[in-house]
């Protein structure tokens, strides 16, 4: 299981998360932040989880660019 978790309220709109991972992030058109699709939100926290263990590279590589540190992903 690996779970990924986005704190869009701190987003400065690079699109790094979303070259590294389209399949989990897109930019939002109203905005210019990241949207991690199809999470759940907990008070400003976005977060998914997906049995898809091989989603884990692309969502690192997705954290590890980020030059605000709001994301995070977990293999558990």
């Amino acid at each position: 299981m690996v779970i990924v978790t986005l704190q869009r309220d701190k987003c400065i709109g690079c699109n790094y998360c979303a070259e590294f991972a389209p399949e989990f992030f897109r930019m939002s058109k109203k905005d210019g932040k990241s949207v991690l699709l199809k999470s759940v939100d907990k008070k400003g926290f976005y977060t998914i989880k997906t049995p898809q263990h091989d989603s884990f590279e692309s969502c690192d590589r997705a954290s590890k660019a980020c030059p605000v540190n709001i994301i995070s992903v977990k293999e558990i």
